[in-house]
Formats: structure tokens, C-alpha cells, sequence
């Protein structure tokens, strides 16, 4: 169990390294160099691979940057293909006209700092998470700082306890230390979220205990039922609140074997996403009791996240959840498949397996360029998009990728998987 200050560079001791902006690399495939422990060198890592990498699925530092010219060529190729394993088809904006044509009615007024169509959002995200309000926030970063600082106010404990390769640690630059004067504990640094009996083991009161459902950088892995149940019981016996980190929740209710509203149930907060897994153009909710929503409506205009108007990112998010909360099942199911042939092709690795959602992770024993450059080879010479954003990993000639299955790969057989997989492979040799 680890524990970090505030006030400080990443929210840690002073002697330790920055990632603000202008300080150095944490990343020690960079060439940089960290004495920390090995759960922070690895979120060190991940945050200096998503900053660096115009991949937004990056795994690895991709360092120097993919090429304006090279990322273009490949959406260019995705666009053309006729067949998708991983991924979608990137929309136009004339695509996200449509989806916000399909969320309501555009002859009807927009929202006015926040009513209308963006109200409609939020009673239809309390609708499905069974809480009694929710509130739409600009960003999933200032939605998790208000139900951070709301715990800590509430309970009188300024701690917080988040794991090392979660969202508030990696992704939101320790914005609850640098904003809120909180500091994090970790009950666990495993590539997991926590048990109940770590919870219960914690050192120190905590105001709220933070679950990411899926653990992204874990693999997309989720506890089981009675492990989720147990972890928010453990944290409810020590006065902590429990806030689930749900940016992908979506995608959670098939391994889970329960409805968004009994997750959602064993929290007293959750923030959800809207663009990720429902497609929306930006945009998140904070859900919960209508105290806490009083809180965040407060809360979101100090943080400037009062906008004047956000109607198209409410009526892509209310397009998005109409349109692909009902495909989610189907989706994890046919991960199941994809996987399976996956591994069948040689030297090939999926974890978790089987996946515990549409996303899982994919590794080959060959050089990240090579798999890359058959990608787009496959893709221009035959409109076939097989997986690509392939990174270099820790183990030299490994490679690792995100796999997400969506609507384009319904159509892929195992049969299909593993013939164009083998010329897949074969474009990888000849590079």
C-alpha cells in the first residue's frame, strides 16, 4: 500500500519527478530516468505514452510522434475499407450532423446553460443508473474532481484511495492534488481494482474509495459481482464513500451479470462518459444523490465548466446510448470469438482471456513498425482493417495492441479472422 502527498509534483514527495509540462520525461524508454517504484514508473509510463502518441489508443511511448502525413495516410485507409476488425470507421463531421439529428429534434431551441437537451441527457443517464440526478459536465476530469472534493468535504478526510494506473492518476494530471489539495493512497498497485480485504487494510481514513470500471490500463479487467459487492461494503464499513470511476461502464453489465442500475446501486457516485463506448463528441455526467448534484451544479460553474451551450455534445451522447447501449452484449459476446481466433495465430497473446468486455489486448512477437506498416499495407492494397496502433512493449520483438470489437467486426467469422490474419502476418515478414 502506497500513499501520496499533496501539494507537490504528481502529487508526491518532492524529490520525485514532474510530468508538468517543460520538466522531464518519466518515461524510461525516452531515456529517462526514475528511482521510484515500479507502480509508478508504469504510470509515469502510460502518462508519457498518451501524451506523446497521436494514437489515441497508444499503449507505449510513442516517441518522436507518428507523423501528421502518417496518421492521415492511416484514417484515410480506415475510411476506405470495407471490412474492420478493431475499431470503426472514423466519422466525418458531416457523420456527427447526423448523430445529433438522430438525438432529437434540431428544430426545436438549443440549451441555455444547460436546460433544455442537456437536461434531457442528464434525466435520461439518472433514468438508467437509478440515481436520483445527474449532471452533465464538459469533461470526465471535472466530474471526478467535484466527487472527489464533495467526499473529502463531506467526511473531513483529505485522502483518497485510487489505484496507480487509474484514470485520476494517469490521465487527469493529479488534478484532485494540484486543485483540491487531496492525496491518494493505494490499496493495491496489481494490475486489478482493489479487494475488500485491502480496503479494509488501508492504513488511514479515506473520504472515497474509487473503483474504474473497467481498469483500462489493466487490460479492460473487472472484479466479479461479489468482488464489487464486497470491495463497496468494505469501503462503506470504514466511513468511505464509494465513487465508481465508469467512463467505460457501459461495456460492464454483460462480465458483471447486472443492470447499470445495480452497479450503479453499490456506488454513491458515478461518472460515465459519453464519447467513450456510445460514440458521443465529448462530454461526461456525475450521478448520484441530489445533494451531490446541488454540489456539482455549484461546483462545475467555479471550474468554468458552465458553458453557454453544449447541444451537440448532448444530442451525439443521447444518439450514442440509444443506438449502442442495446449492440453492448452482443459486442462483448463476439469479443469472446475474436479473441479465440486471435490467439490462434502465431505467437499470439490475449489478456484477459476471455475478455471481460468488447476491448482486450492483444500481443504478437514482432516489431511494433512492422505490424503498423502491415496494417496499412492490408488496408491499402485490399480495404481490409485488421489491427493496427500496434506499440513496443518491455519484452524485445513483442508488440501489444488494443482490440475493440464494435459493430465492423460482427461481420468477421473465425474463418475470416484467421485467413487474413495469416496475411496479415505475412505483410509483417516482408517488411
Amino acid at each position: 500500500m502506497s500513499s501520496s502527498p499533496a501539494n507537490s509534483d504528481w502529487g508526491r514527495s518532492s524529490g520525485e519527478q514532474s510530468s508538468v509540462p517543460g520538466r522531464r520525461c518519466l518515461c524510461r524508454r525516452c531515456g529517462r530516468r526514475s528511482d521510484r517504484s515500479a507502480a509508478i514508473e508504469r504510470a509515469a509510463l502510460i502518462a508519457c505514452r498518451r501524451e506523446k502518441s497521436l494514437d489515441p489508443n497508444a499503449l507505449t511511448c510513442d516517441y518522436p510522434p507518428m507523423s501528421h502525413n502518417t496518421r492521415q495516410r492511416r484514417l484515410a485507409a480506415l475510411r476506405a475499407c470495407d471490412q474492420i476488425l478493431s475499431g470503426i470507421r472514423p466519422p466525418t463531421m458531416r457523420d456527427r450532423l447526423a448523430d445529433m439529428d438522430a438525438g432529437g429534434d434540431l428544430d426545436d431551441q438549443p440549451d441555455f446553460y444547460g436546460d433544455g437537451p442537456v437536461n434531457t441527457l442528464e434525466e435520461r443517464v439518472a433514468d438508467l443508473l437509478g440515481t436520483e440526478a445527474a449532471v452533465f459536465f464538459p469533461t470526465g476530469t471535472m466530474a471526478q474532481q467535484v466527487a472527489l472534493r464533495y467526499g473529502a468535504e463531506r467526511t473531513g478526510h483529505p485522502t483518497v484511495a485510487l489505484h496507480p494506473i487509474g484514470h485520476l492518476e494517469v490521465d487527469e494530471r493529479h488534478a484532485y492534488a494540484h486543485l483540491s489539495g487531496l492525496r491518494s493512497t493505494w490499496p493495491t498497485t496489481a494490475p486489478r481494482n482493489p479487494t475488500a480485504e485491502e480496503i479494509t487494510a488501508l492504513a488511514e481514513p479515506v473520504s472515497t474509495v474509487v473503483i474504474e470500471l473497467p481498469l483500462r490500463d489493466a487490460g479492460f479487467v473487472l472484479p466479479g459481482w461479489d468482488e464489487l459487492v464486497a470491495v463497496s461494503a468494505a469501503a462503506r464499513a470504514i466511513g468511505a464513500r464509494v465513487h465508481f470511476d465508469g467512463a467505460r461502464i457501459w461495456e460492464s453489465t454483460p462480465h458483471l451479470a447486472h443492470t447499470l442500475s445495480e452497479i450503479a446501486d453499490l456506488a454513491h457516485s458515478t461518472y460515465v462518459s459519453f464519447y467513450k463506448t456510445i460514440g458521443g463528441i465529448s462530454g461526461a455526467a456525475l450521478a448520484g444523490t441530489t445533494e451531490l448534484a446541488s454540489y456539482a451544479r455549484i461546483w462545475r460553474h467555479r471550474y468554468g465548466g458552465e458553458v453557454f451551450q453544449q447541444w451537440p455534445a448532448a444530442l451525439t451522447a443521447l444518439a450514442g446510448l440509444a443506438r449502442e447501449l442495446p449492440r453492448i452484449p452482443e459486442y462483448v459476446r463476439h469479443a469472446r470469438t475474436v479473441a479465440a481466433a486471435l490467439t490462434a495465430l502465431p505467437g499470439a497473446r490475449v489478456y484477459p482471456e476471455p475478455p471481460h468486455t468488447h476491448r482486450f489486448r492483444l500481443w504478437l512477437p514482432h516489431p511494433a513498425q512492422a505490424l503498423n506498416d502491415a496494417a496499412l499495407a492490408l488496408a491499402e492494397q485490399e480495404k481490409v482493417w485488421f489491427v493496427a496502433g500496434w506499440q513496443e512493449t518491455a519484452v524485445p520483438g513483442m508488440a501489444m495492441t488494443e482490440i475493440t470489437v464494435a459493430t465492423p467486426a460482427l461481420e468477421w467469422t473465425t474463418e475470416d479472422i484467421t485467413e487474413i490474419g495469416e496475411r496479415f502476418l505475412s505483410h509483417a515478414l516482408d517488411s
